[in-house]
């Protein structure tokens, strides 16, 4: 019979996926995804995972839940470090640790480290995988080539399955919008109320940060007078810094968890390089309480705002 490795459908699962999924395929295990995040598997998530814990952590739990029964392992990696000298979130971090301490009977978790602190070697990880899963080295080193084979798999994915529009580019409709946040909040669509396909439907261009080139992002996030040692931050002042200064985008939103202490800092930078570009910038915060009717009067309100602006005024602050 063939194993099951479950894989939630949270947290950094929107930036390795098609690695993963490609990888574990190739060493003939079935790999299982939770469903898209739903009202249940929220509510599992609220109840199995401590108050102070974001939104995203607790959706993430809900998925955790509604595997656990289903699957042989799960596969919840312990996420250092994604590029040198750089880290991830505290949260992520702990996930696995946070996991195994909130859930009872749970399956074998591979919680292997990917850690690029101080070396970028991404095939470590993918060795501790197989030797946790007992798998011959020959096999496992082959497994890992294919998985990683094509550079653009995550973009081609994200675009192709997330988004749902592979031409969906820079200036292909009227309006450019930078749909900017951490991947957990951008791409689930119970999480951001399905925004992505509200904006397609108001004929609005979306662009997110992978669709700009890494080297970019990292140019532009060099700007910052300090050094920015958290990759995510890096990612979305980067690619905000670099569309606002090619000007390339009409307007922002940015999709923010509450209690969410990167964000809090992320979205002040990039509102105070709005100001200077003179660009519209919306911060729309979201937990387990935010309402769908009062999302979509505020989505239409800046919008409609910005058509006004562009026709009548061109001194309206952006700032907030």
């Amino acid at each position: 019979m063939v194993e099951k490795i479950g894989v939630p459908r949270g947290m950094l699962y929107y930036e390795f996926y098609p690695i993963w999924e490609r990888y574990f395929k190739e060493l003939d295990y079935e790999l299982v995804s939770s469903p898209n995040t739903n009202k249940d598997i929220l509510n599992m998530g609220i109840h199995s995972s401590v108050d102070e814990a974001c939104l995203p952590v607790k959706i993430f739990h809900g998925h955790v839940e509604y595997l656990k029964d289903k699957v042989d392992y799960l596969f919840i990696p312990k996420i250092i470090s994604i590029y040198k000298k750089e880290y991830c979130c505290p949260k992520i971090l702990g996930l696995p640790d946070m996991i195994k301490h909130s859930i009872n009977e749970l399956p074998e978790i591979i919680d292997v480290q990917l850690n690029l602190f101080k070396r970028n070697n991404f095939k470590r990880h993918f060795s501790d995988i197989g030797e946790r899963l007992n798998i011959e080295r020959r096999e496992n080193v082959r497994a890992y080539k294919n998985a990683i084979k094509d550079p653009d798999i995550q973009n081609k994915w994200i675009r192709e399955k997330i988004i749902g529009n592979e031409d969906n580019r820079i200036g292909s409709n009227e309006i450019n919008i930078l749909l900017l946040g951490h991947s957990y909040n951008v791409y689930d669509n119970f999480i951001n109320m399905n925004i992505i396909n509200k904006l397609r439907d108001m004929n609005i261009n979306i662009i997110v940060s992978d669709d700009i080139n890494n080297s970019d992002i990292r140019e532009y996030s060099n700007k910052i007078p300090k050094r920015m040692f958290w990759t995510h931050g890096r990612k979305t002042t980067g690619s905000a810094f670099k569309l606002m200064d090619e000007g390339k985008i009409d307007g922002i939103i940015y999709l923010s968890s509450f209690g969410c202490g990167l964000d809090s800092i992320l979205s002040y930078i990039v509102s105070h390089k709005a100001t200077e570009h003179n660009i519209p910038i919306m911060e729309l915060t979201l937990d387990e309480q935010t309402g769908e009717a009062g999302f979509d009067t505020r989505i239409e309100a800046f919008l409609d705002m910005m058509k006004w602006r562009d026709r009548s005024e061109d001194n309206i602050p952006s700032f907030r």
